[in-house]
C-alpha cells in the first residue's frame, strides 16, 4: 500500500509539474489582431528594404539615398525582431509584401530622376501613416505582450521616418498626409483596417491615389 501511495504522490508531482507549463503555453497563444500586425509588419519590412535599395540605385535626391539607406537598416532590424518573436508564438509569416505593395515597387522601377523621387516620397508617406496607425492599433488592442512591447518599440522608429519623410516631401513639393495637432500621423480608429487583413494597413496600399493625404484620416484618438 505505501509503495502504491508513494506512485500516487510522485504522479500527483508530475502533474502539477505540468500545470504551469500547459498554462504559459496557452497563455502564449496570440490573439488574431496579435497575429495579423506581426504579418503586416513584417510585410511592411519587406516592403520598406525593397524600396530602400531601390532608392539607393534610382534616386536622383541625395537624400533620398540616404533615407533608403537608412530604411533598409532600420526595417531589417526590425524584421529580426519580428522574425524572432513570430517564431516564439508560431505565428506563420508571409514570404513577401502585399500584391498593393509589389504594384508600387512594380511602378518605382519604372520611374527614374526626379520623378522617382518624388513618387517613392509619395508612396513612403502614405506607407508610414498606415504602419504607424497599425502599430498604434497593436498597442492599444493587442493581447500578447510580446507583440505589443514590439509595436512600442517600432513605434518611434516609424515616427521618425515618417518626420524625416515629412521634411523631405517639403523640399520636394509633395503633398503631405493629414496630420493630428502635434504632427503625429493619426492613430489609426475604430475605422482602420484591421493589419494583416484583406483591407491591409501595408505602405503603398490604395495604388490608384498617387497623392496621399486626399481621402479621408481617421480622426487622431483621444486614448
Amino acid at each position: 500500500m505505501l509503495g502504491i501511495k508513494r506512485l500516487g504522490l510522485v504522479a500527483a508531482l508530475v502533474l502539477v509539474g505540468l500545470a504551469p507549463a500547459a498554462a504559459a503555453q496557452a497563455a502564449a497563444q496570440p490573439s488574431t489582431q496579435d497575429t495579423q500586425y506581426l504579418q503586416a509588419l513584417h510585410q511592411v519590412n519587406l516592403f520598406e528594404i525593397t524600396a530602400g535599395n531601390l532608392a539607393q540605385q534610382k534616386g536622383q535626391n541625395k537624400q533620398v539615398k540616404d533615407l533608403g539607406k537608412q530604411f533598409v537598416t532600420d526595417h531589417t532590424q526590425l524584421d529580426q525582431t519580428v522574425q524572432s518573436t513570430a517564431q516564439q508564438l508560431n505565428v506563420q509569416l508571409p514570404s513577401e509584401p502585399t500584391s498593393d505593395q509589389q504594384k508600387v515597387i512594380s511602378r518605382l522601377n519604372n520611374l527614374s530622376g526626379n520623378q522617382f523621387d518624388k513618387e517613392w516620397v509619395t508612396a513612403q508617406l502614405a506607407g508610414h501613416v498606415q504602419a504607424i496607425q497599425a502599430t498604434q492599433t497593436e498597442i492599444s488592442q493587442g493581447s500578447e505582450q510580446s507583440v505589443v512591447q514590439l509595436a512600442q518599440d517600432a513605434l518611434p522608429v516609424l515616427q521618425a521616418h515618417y518626420d524625416a519623410l515629412v521634411a523631405l516631401a517639403q523640399t520636394l513639393g509633395v503633398p503631405i498626409p493629414q496630420t493630428s495637432a502635434s504632427g503625429t500621423p493619426s492613430p489609426g480608429g475604430t475605422t482602420t483596417p484591421a493589419p494583416g487583413g484583406t483591407e491591409s494597413p501595408a505602405p503603398g496600399g490604395t495604388t490608384e491615389e498617387p497623392a496621399p493625404g486626399t481621402t479621408e484620416t481617421p480622426e487622431p484618438s483621444q486614448s
